[in-house]
């Protein structure tokens, strides 16, 4: 889809000096192969592939700080690369550039069970830090559908099914290991709990998407395991039914962990991905959080609002393993969802709105949908006013990208006059740098960009990726 993008940027071509510093520093970690950088120039996002000049392939804080010196002092661009699954076009080499590949740095620094907290190098995923954690009874709780890389998860402030009940990483991050623009190394905070000494540069990093540094370590939160934890779907006659359920069920203060909402395509798509068998309607899914008794509260409390609302009875997942079989399906929501229309490519977008305007927008969205010449998915964090919408386009089709767009910003633009934003999850990268003067004004966003220029003068750092230079 060339339509996708007016086109790569005028590339910066990378001088001699350079490459032979390169390859006297890395020799086999750096790769110039076109599979090599075809596979970091692309993304999930619906855009063509844009191939950095070169992958280098970095095992410590050291090679940052090696290449973010030797980029800047030659002025080329250097976009981290972690996991591979971001969904705005975040890691695509617009300019060209070095592409340094973080997923070798996956060693877990500490963990201080006593003081909840762990510290892992930026490649460690979230599942990996889960797995390392597992015999001390503590977990870290924000889950992005994709099996994620925790620096990637800090630099587009992700966070997931569990929001509702423990946050994104915005609350979960207390401290970042970070090279600027020119090769330093700097370390954002402590681990102390709280800290009134200077300016957040945890939060200035936390959201920042490679733009104003490269994030190689990262100390986050852990919390204990739950004593108790009860899982249970619940179908709906209607979509405004079940999305009024979650608005109530927030709005009561009933403390669910997680509370996810799929719409029928979208459950219909899971089933046949997973091999599943759900009722195929506006369903919600709620996991509950607690002791024994707490947890019978809550879900009593839930069913009985869901019943208000013409909900189903509960179907429980009470087994470990049927538990994790039900939200391994609902992270693997975008990837079933593609499998609706084989050979598609999908456009996706994430909005978030106060509680209280959810069932408005999420019904505008339903409709818009609906009359659309692609098929789409809804699902949504609900708990915490956030939804997705997945179309699945024609790659040939510029009427259908055009048509996807449409309703794109028909529904950032209702998000944002109801106070919400373009993104709650998903990042600006490309796709959505078009909305952030709508939703934050052009005074913040001149202030944004100054802050691009003071932490990245030369402009090597992810260039063309949230704000413009």
């Amino acid at each position: 889809m060339n339509a996708l993008t007016e086109g790569q940027r005028l590339r910066r071509p990378v001088p001699d000096a350079m490459w032979e510093a390169l390859q006297a520093r890395f020799g086999d970690r750096l790769s110039r192969a076109e599979a090599v950088r075809e596979h970091h120039g692309r993304d999930e996002s619906p855009y063509p592939a844009m191939l950095p000049d070169a992958v280098v392939f970095a095992q410590g804080t050291d090679d940052v700080a090696f290449v973010a010196g030797l980029c800047n002092a030659h002025g080329i661009p250097l976009i981290p690369y972690g996991s591979g699954s971001s969904l705005e076009g975040h890691l695509l080499a617009i300019e060209g550039g070095i592409s340094l590949d973080l997923q070798a740095m996956n060693q877990i620094v500490s963990v201080n069970a006593e003081d909840l907290t762990a510290t892992v190098q930026a490649g460690v995923t979230r599942k990996q830090l889960n797995e390392n954690l597992r015999d001390t009874g503590l977990f870290f709780p924000i889950d992005p559908g994709a099996d994620a890389s925790l620096g990637g998860m800090a630099a587009t402030r992700a966070s997931g099914t569990n929001a509702v009940r423990y946050g994104t990483m915005r609350e979960n991050v207390m401290s970042l290991t970070v090279v600027t623009a020119d090769g330093r190394v700097i370390r954002t905070a402590s681990r102390a709990r709280k800290s009134s000494a200077g300016y957040d540069l945890t939060r200035v990093f936390v959201g920042s998407e490679g733009t104003l540094g490269i994030i190689t370590e990262v100390t986050v939160r852990l919390y204990p395991q739950p004593e108790a934890v009860a899982a249970a779907v619940c179908n709906f006659d209607s979509l405004d039914a079940a999305v009024q359920c979650v608005i109530e069920t927030i709005q009561l203060g009933v403390p669910v962990a997680r509370v996810e909402f799929m719409d029928a395509a979208a459950v219909r798509s899971v089933n046949l991905h997973s091999k599943m068998t759900l009722r195929e309607s506006p369903m919600l899914v709620f996991e509950f959080h607690g002791s024994p008794a707490g947890v019978q509260e809550q879900a009593g409390l839930v069913q009985d609002l869901a019943r208000e609302h013409g909900g189903k009875d509960f179907e429980w997942a009470e087994r470990p393993e049927d538990r994790n079989r039900l939200w391994t399906a609902r992270h693997n929501a975008y990837f079933a969802g593609l499998q609706l229309r084989p050979g598609c490519r999908a456009s996706t977008t994430d909005v978030c709105v106060p509680i209280s305007r959810l069932a408005e927008c999420v019904g505008a969205a339903a409709q818009a949908l609906a009359a659309a010449s692609f098929p789409s998915t809804i699902v949504g964090h609900v708990g915490d006013g956030n939804f997705h919408v997945l179309m699945l386009l024609d790659p040939d089709s510029q009427a259908e990208w055009d048509e996807s767009e449409r309703i794109n910003h028909a529904i950032v633009r209702q998000a944002i006059e109801a106070d919400g934003t373009c993104t709650g999850e998903h990042g600006v990268g490309l796709h959505k740098m078009q909305f952030m003067a709508q939703e934050h004004g052009e005074d913040a966003l001149a202030l944004m960009r100054s802050l691009k220029h003071a932490f990245d003068p030369n402009n090597i750092l992810n260039p063309g990726k949230i704000v413009s230079w």
